[in-house]
């Protein structure tokens, strides 16, 4: 079908755009055919919110402590950290001096935001 891209310069990018016409219809399909397959039974117990089968009790707007968020921004940096690093650590010995220090300053600024976050006392819990 594909056979020479010198005849059809944009060939190449067909099979990638057949693929991604199926991608998006293989999420969206079963999400449509339920919205038209699905009874609709609306209610007012099924409109209700719950928890675990449990009917809710107090007000749903819980405001968390600001804490858990500087936790979680923590560990998003230092698991895009470990991201970056495997792949590096893995060619290691092929790699040029210039890729050395790229990754060098990278593991510096991360230790900066380390010690950052250290000395702000973010890491001791209160």
């Amino acid at each position: 079908m594909l056979a020479n891209t010198a005849d059809a310069p944009y060939a190449a990018y067909l099979l990638l755009a057949m693929m991604a016409v199926l991608a998006v219809g293989f999420a969206c399909g079963p999400l449509v055919l339920s919205a038209i397959l699905a009874p609709k039974k609306p209610g007012d117990i099924k409109e209700e919110p719950f928890e675990c089968g449990l009917e809710s009790k107090g007000d749903p707007w819980v405001q968390f402590n600001v804490q858990y968020y500087l936790y979680a921004l923590a560990f998003v940096i230092f698991d895009i950290e470990a991201v970056f690093i495997y792949p590096w650590a893995v060619v290691f010995t092929g790699l040029s001096f210039g890729a050395f220090l790229a990754m060098g300053l990278f593991i510096l600024l991360l230790a900066e935001s380390l010690i950052y976050l250290w000395l702000k006392g973010v890491l001791t819990w209160k």
